[in-house]
């Protein structure tokens, strides 16, 4: 799998393109930093005022004057801790309001993909860049640029009150700063490559999770649990290595700072103590410097892990933009939007390649005049996939032409073509929901008096009705629940409640039981009635009454016409397939 390797230097292009997600939120981003830029000095405002309580009204049992600024100290607290609450929040609801934008763009771009892109890439990490690495954006608002922002304001304030309050102790305590810095630059270079591969390891664990949930009824049917189970193991060890690498740097750089911190601390009792007893230095300003240290050092040890967060934030950001960046997509520059199709379907000398090299079709061409039925048969891996593929525009040919009612598809919008058209597939894909919902698609303008009518004519109504709830029965997942039939003519009333132009079957009836059979064919006659039909079959029994097949071998047609007059043709690539198919019937019947 390929992974990003974090840039030594810092991508300050990057968090440009990053913080410009917040365009429509600008406002909550102004008042944010606004709010940053308060709430520095307002923070060191509290161990002054204890300075000058000490020095200025406690030595000179000042009570009135010592009241008042007490008072003031506890105002200063309550507006902090409001203005605080307010920065918290903002930045929260500003990092949650752009991830959510963020992930319905990067949903809305995964679903205009190519389906190249789908065969290339595992479903898994798709699921990380949408949710894990849009997550960690949120970060870099949350507690990234505006928090760190804060932070610096916070140690700049500090030290120019440092400075103001005792010059001489301030350098004191900065002493120990030097080893501070070089420990928290360390730290973030340590903790950036480990969170790296934290992350590659995080879409590694989605990825395979993914595929062996999704096909866990392989694995069981194959007994391969042990093997998978093996094989996550490994991954999850990884997976926790790579954890308790970032843990460990964590484990010792707090404590070393903290370290630092009382070293510091220790530094300025000692030279504060003398000063006191020398008058060089006031009691109020000793009393007042540890918790100058405090504001001092929290902040600068947090500017390290708030950098790496910033940093693994750009890393997923990265991912995520050079997902909005793939290139394979299908562009839509048609502005035909027909209402209705007629139904005319012609392929003109096509050549199509996965790869832009290796040619799975070549020089296909063909017509099927509207309300035709057109049979496309032909050994694994000759091009009837393929062909209705390419009809649906899931892919883009390479030369040629392929036009519906005369007009190349090309020249029409994508999603009103699609509309035009419907596809059944051998293996029918049913959604979490009610049966209702998965024949919708919960597409709003379809009422359920058309569906329940739609059904009736596919002949699926009364084994709906007969479920528990009947069309409001709850579908889990990939129609677990359901028989490969029932989902089938699910898959039927789908097509018929759309009302399409043009149907495509393909090897809709390769996995139906001899019971259901009857009642699938049925449901066909009443699909294809009336519009232009393509069927892909590898029972030769079913297509017979088909007005046209298409016989391919290799992406090349050998044979085109009407059943009865390919069966006439001397040894014939037709004529071989549907003998090979009845003799193979023979002998089962016989054994």
């Amino acid at each position: 799998m390929a992974t990003i390797t974090p840039s030594k230097k810092f991508d300050f292009s990057l968090l440009f393109k990053v913080v410009s997600l917040a365009k429509p939120y600008r406002t909550v981003f102004l008042f944010a930093a606004v709010l940053a830029v308060i709430l520095a000095p307002l923070a060191i405002l509290r161990p002054y005022l204890i300075k000058v309580m000490v020095d200025d009204y406690i030595f000179y049992y000042n009570i009135s004057g010592l009241g008042q600024i007490a008072l003031l100290l506890c105002s200063l607290l309550l507006l902090e801790f409001a203005l605080e609450y307010a920065f918290q929040y903002a930045t929260g609801w500003l990092g949650q309001s752009v991830v959510r934008d963020l992930r319905v763009r990067v949903f809305r771009h995964i679903t205009s993909l190519r389906l190249q892109y789908f065969d290339k890439t595992p479903i898994g990490t798709s699921t990380t860049r949408t949710i894990n690495d849009i997550e960690a954006i949120n970060q870099i608002f949350a507690e990234g640029v505006i928090t760190m922002l804060a932070d610096l304001l916070t140690i700049i304030a500090v030290l120019g009150i440092m400075l103001y309050t005792s010059w001489k102790l301030t350098l004191v305590c900065m002493l120990t700063l030097p080893m501070l810095i070089l420990a928290s630059y360390i730290f973030q270079k340590k903790v950036r490559m480990a969170f790296q591969v934290v992350r590659t390891q995080i879409a590694r664990m989605n990825a395979f999770l993914q595929e062996r949930i999704t096909g866990m009824r392989t694995v069981q049917i194959f007994n391969a649990e042990a093997q998978e189970a093996t094989k996550f193991k490994a991954i999850n060890r990884e997976y926790t290595k790579a954890n308790l690498h970032s843990i460990l740097y964590y484990a010792i750089f707090y404590p070393l700072v903290e370290v630092i911190a009382a070293a510091s601390l220790g530094l300025m009792v000692w030279y504060g103590s003398r000063g006191v007893i020398g008058g060089d230095i006031t009691l109020g300003a000793l009393i007042a410097f540890p918790i100058f240290i405090n504001m001092l050092f929290r902040p600068i040890r947090m500017l390290a892990d708030k950098f790496n967060t910033l940093q693994m934030g750009l890393v997923a950001s990265e991912r995520v933009f050079a997902l909005l960046d793939q290139a394979d997509r299908i562009e839509n520059q048609g502005e035909l939007k027909p209402t209705k199709f007629e139904g005319a379907v012609a392929f003109e000398q096509v050549w199509f390649a996965y790869n832009d090299k290796d040619f799975v079709l070549r020089d296909v061409s063909f017509q099927i005049n509207p309300g035709e039925t057109l049979a496309i048969v032909g050994g694994t891996g000759s091009g009837k996939t393929t062909i209705i593929n390419l009809l649906n525009r899931f892919y883009d040919i390479q030369k040629g032409h392929i036009k519906i009612d005369g007009t190349d598809i090309r020249a029409y919008d994508l999603s009103v073509m699609r509309r035009r058209i419907a596809l059944v597939l051998q293996d029918v894909f049913l959604f979490s929901g009610s049966v209702f919902e998965n024949i919708t698609l919960r597409d709003s303008g379809i009422t359920r008096e058309e569906v329940i009518e739609a059904a009736k004519m596919i002949g699926a109504h009364e084994f709906i009705e007969k479920l528990p709830g009947g069309y409001d029965y709850q579908v889990m997942e990939r129609g677990a629940t359901l028989s490969m039939g029932q989902r089938q003519l699910i898959s039927f009333v789908r097509a018929l409640v759309f009302n399409p132009d043009i149907l495509i079957l393909d090897e809709a009836t390769s996995s139906i039981d001899p019971e259901s059979e009857s009642v699938i064919q049925f449901a066909i006659e009443t699909l294809i009635a009336k519009r232009t039909s393509i069927i892909i079959a590898h029972r030769l029994s079913t297509i017979r009454h088909a007005d046209n097949i298409l016989v391919l071998k290799k992406g090349e047609i050998q044979e085109f016409g009407a059943h009865e007059a390919l069966l006439k043709i001397e040894n014939g690539y037709y004529r071989q397939l549907y003998e090979m198919q009845f003799l193979q019937l023979e002998e089962t019947l016989d054994a």
